[in-house]
């Protein structure tokens, strides 16, 4: 299938609302502006780049074809421009894709998300990583991935960032990346363009090997995370919510197809698709999902 390019698109046509609740939280919270400007002073985004390139492999035309190819491919879709830098990193098991860098992004993928993932499959999550730049959130994004390494030395420092980090801005930085990732989702699915790639996609996250993908598989993982919305998970406290989300390990892949699904069963992603003028897209979005977050 050829994928539309969505000239003109910009991420506030398909942000998802909890992500912009969020955000706008953990920007209202006293002391965020002191936590990144401490950050910076720190230099963890030149850090962060230099692990990069001192660590991973750059993907070129020459060395991995198969992946530039779908990378490139990936932001013309959703018209990223100029074209980021991609990396290759060590295998872990599972998929693991990382973005970093407010001045000059870069994405990074793992060796099984190169060797698990069809090219539509790795539209999908290429196109997950390429909305980090789209939105602009990368400081934020990038800080939520050092945190648990920075956090102890902070506490540490006469910064007097401990408290600050304990007074609720860790919990509300995480509630707001997990949010984030259903922005994510939604990008990934107009890169692919295939509901049923995403949701093969989001099973291999989950860490689900190719060769157990079967109809049947498909079919009760889209009916569990159809279903998932109606579970007790909406009636638990926020700050048991923000504590769940803080463990990076879980893919959390069904509550993620969950609400890709309600989107396209709203109509909201085929009426994106279609529209011809996409930059006049993103400010007066009525948005019809209900806030249980």
């Amino acid at each position: 299938m050829e994928q539309k390019v969505l000239t003109g698109l910009r991420s506030e046509a398909y942000e998802h609302p909890f992500d912009r609740k969020a955000l706008a939280s953990l920007e209202k919270m006293p002391g965020i502006s002191l936590l990144f400007k401490k950050i910076n002073e720190y230099g963890i985004d030149r850090l962060l780049r230099l692990q990069f390139l001192g660590n991973d492999i750059r993907v070129t035309p020459r060395n991995f074809p198969y992946l530039h190819k779908s990378f490139v491919e990936t932001c013309q879709i959703l018209d990223v421009s100029p074209v980021p830098e991609l990396y290759l990193s060590r295998g872990t098991g599972y998929i693991q894709t990382y973005t970093i860098g407010v001045e000059k992004p870069l994405v990074s993928i793992n060796l099984e998300g190169m060797e698990w993932l069809s090219h539509e499959e790795l539209l999908y999550v290429l196109g997950q990583e390429v909305a980090h730049i789209k939105s602009r959130h990368l400081l934020y994004h990038q800080t939520a991935i050092i945190l648990p390494s920075l956090k102890t030395f902070l506490s540490n420092t006469t910064l007097g960032l401990g408290g600050l980090l304990a007074s609720g801005v860790e919990l509300a930085l995480y509630n707001w990346l997990m949010m984030a990732k259903f922005t994510s989702d939604r990008a990934g699915l107009l890169a692919c363009q295939d509901v049923e790639v995403a949701t093969t996609a989001l099973m291999k996250i989950a860490g689900l090997p190719r060769e157990y993908l079967s109809t049947e598989i498909l079919e009760d993982f889209i009916a569990q995370a159809r279903e998932f919305s109606t579970e007790s998970f909406n009636n638990l406290d926020k700050i048991a919510k923000m504590l769940s989300f803080m463990e990076y390990r879980f893919s959390w892949a069904i509550m993620r197809a969950s609400e890709l699904l309600k989107w396209v069963d709203s109509g909201e992603y085929e009426a994106l698709i279609q529209q011809t003028n996409l930059e006049q897209l993103g400010d007066t979005e009525d948005w019809n999902f209900s806030d249980s977050w």
